[in-house]
């Protein structure tokens, strides 16, 4: 069993507006960046009944979530080794039950995830995308939400509706954004200037403080990225000199600094 770290273990729910955004790429590389500098990590795939990590990570798990919710399996059991260094928890797909959030799955998940927390210095929840109350619970047990991003605007949009929700519904005041796919230098920039003002206009007037969306970083449309995923590796295992792995680690870097402040 993994000792207890020093300090208190960070939760960090990485969401999306809407899917096809790289979430669970950008999950898996920035928990192999953070073992990179130091850290005891695992990743939660905490889209039930979607998962897809395992796929990312080329992993052919026999035990998932569901073993441990069921009580078919220990929590131990279920925690797996990942390319990168490191644990994984990995979930099913196509399983109807975990479409919505009832009142035992509420209390597996919380006590999944507090009992993870308890191992490792930084836990990583990669939940589906959207608005469901899965997707909100699950968000809810994190210290902090990154949300990923493209430029697109249909990703933008999504992005609003999901911070404004976040914003209104779990007095969230601070949220990071992190922009994928971009294709050309600095156009994070315009993404979070964009969201920022939308958010200052329709929804901080409604709440008891302002709504802070911090920008951690963006990462460029890379052709390194689709072969990595064709190989059915890590990203920064297969190809560490490519501009979106840079990138990755840089967010990483800055998670940790500011974090440590």
């Amino acid at each position: 069993m993994t000792e207890a770290p020093a300090r208190r273990p960070r939760i960090m729910a990485v969401t999306s507006g809407k899917g096809g955004v790289g979430k669970t790429i950008v999950s898996a590389n920035l928990a192999a960046a953070f073992v990179r500098l130091g850290e005891r990590v695992l990743v939660l795939d905490a889209d039930l009944g979607l998962a897809n990590l395992d796929v990312v990570l080329n992993l052919f798990p026999k035990i998932t979530l569901h073993d441990v919710f069921t009580g078919a399996r220990t929590l131990d059991e279920a925690i797996l080794p990942a390319p990168g260094g490191f644990s994984v928890l990995l979930a099913g797909s196509g399983m109807v039950e975990y479409s919505r959030m009832t009142p035992e799955l509420r209390e597996r998940l919380q006590e999944v995830v507090a009992e993870v927390a308890s191992r490792f210095d930084r836990v990583l929840l990669d939940t589906g995308a959207g608005i469901s109350d899965v997707v909100l619970y699950t968000v809810s047990l994190a210290d902090e939400v990154l949300v990923v991003a493209t430029p697109e605007p249909t990703s933008i949009t999504d992005a609003y509706a999901t911070i404004k929700v976040l914003a209104t519904t779990q007095a969230r005041r601070g949220l990071r954004l992190l922009v994928n796919q971009t294709r050309r230098a600095g156009e994070a920039r315009g993404v979070h200037a964009q969201l920022q003002q939308v958010l200052d206009r329709f929804v901080t007037p409604s709440l008891d403080a302002p709504l802070q969306l911090d920008l951690l970083g963006e990462v460029p449309a890379d052709a390194a990225v689709r072969e990595a995923v064709q190989r059915r590796e890590l990203l920064l295992e297969a190809l560490p000199g490519a501009q979106a792995s840079q990138a990755l680690l840089a967010a990483a870097q800055r998670l940790q600094d500011s974090r440590e402040r």
